[in-house]
């Protein structure tokens, strides 16, 4: 094992030591190792951003391979006038965000803040403020490991639901049989935003749930909103230190409802008689406030403070310093199982768990 943590490339900063830690940024790099290490059976952890992962203290025993490559290429429309951005899966997110806008495309802005690399968005279908990659994403290049080519997916192909997709069902422990190497997006030229789905962000706007927006605007308030949830990034500010919602919104059947109070926010699910309910507002209704499991709170004990809900979001749990990946999981055991106590309904993880469960 190297001397290198895993808890130094992981937003949460929870995980033991790396086995060996490659770099790669072009996708003939990229392709030397996958298939250099396939060829001798090692496992593999890719990582970019480390944003959606939370790995064993024990760390991971096989090759972890950071893809640090970068660059957006525009060109090529389609029908109905949008024009294709193709990005490097290594590229972090928010920065393609903030440049696409720039180059005047706003159709992303309401996916403005997310921590992470672009290669791994597809992956979890990643969403926010009504808004998801399933929306704009026209296709993925991946090199399949399995039968050892390059594919193309396109939109269709990938399969997408919530938080989920084709390639996520394909990775085991962090390994993925399609390895991303670029996502392309097809997006309207135009200063304006995607028309606002989220009640929130529309009103924190002024303006009417389904308007677009000035992108600039967008993007300025859905930083602002983030940022007071402690889900945009900030070394200074402990309760930034998550994968940022550890729980998915639990998508149930409509028959479901009659047992949870009237006030239960509920959303359209896209599944024929079911329906999204709040992950958020389950955890602090079943009793796990904003900040359970700080020093002074009831949930102290069970991570002796080390780890805790961010005292500013029920849907993070955070490191608070000197936290391992035990004390994070143990307080995101002790939620789920209120939860379920609680409502009946068991919360599923959002984060790729390395080498670890919630058992």
């Amino acid at each position: 094992m190297s001397t290198v943590l895993l808890s130094q490339m992981t937003t949460t900063g929870v995980g033991g030591p790396a086995g060996t830690v490659l770099e790669a940024a072009t996708e003939e790099e990229i392709l030397s190792v996958v298939r250099s290490n396939d060829a001798l059976g090692t496992d593999l952890l890719i990582i970019a951003g480390g944003s959606n992962l939370v790995v064993s203290d024990d760390g991971f025993p096989g090759t972890v391979l950071r893809l640090t490559g970068t660059g957006i290429e525009i060109g090529g429309a389609l029908p109905g006038g949008r024009v294709l951005l193709t990005v490097e899966a290594g590229h972090p997110w928010d920065d393609f965000v903030a440049r696409s806008i720039e180059a005047g495309f706003g159709g992303l802005a309401a996916l403005s803040g997310i921590p992470g690399s672009t290669g791994a968005t597809p992956v979890q279908n990643v969403g926010a403020y009504g808004a998801d990659v399933s929306q704009s994403i026209v296709s993925v290049r991946c090199w399949d490991r399995r039968d050892e080519n390059l594919v193309e997916f396109t939109n269709a192909e990938l399969e997408f639901g919530y938080r989920d997709s084709l390639l996520k069902a394909n990775t085991d422990n962090g390994s993925p049989r399609y390895v991303v190497l670029k996502v392309t997006f097809g997006l309207m030229p135009g200063t304006e935003s995607s028309p606002i789905a989220y009640a929130e962000l529309a009103r924190s706007l002024g303006i009417e749930q389904g308007d677009a927006a000035e992108a600039r605007a967008v993007r300025e308030k859905v930083l602002s909103l983030r940022s007071g949830k402690g889900m945009v990034l900030d070394p200074a500010d402990r309760d930034t230190y998550s994968t940022g919602s550890f729980f998915t919104n639990p998508i149930v059947p409509e028959a479901l409802l009659e047992k949870l109070p009237q006030d239960a926010p509920r959303f359209p699910s896209g599944q024929e008689g079911h329906l999204k309910l709040s992950a958020a507002w389950l955890i602090d209704r079943a009793g796990f406030s904003k900040g359970y499991g700080l020093p002074g709170t009831a949930g102290e004990s069970i991570a002796g403070g080390r780890a805790a809900l961010s005292s500013k979001h029920t849907l993070a749990i955070t490191n608070r310093g000197g936290a391992s990946a035990q004390d994070v999981l143990a307080i995101a055991r002790a939620v789920r199982a209120g939860v379920l106590e609680a409502f009946g309904i068991e919360l599923h993880n959002e984060p790729l768990l390395i080498g670890c469960s919630l058992g």
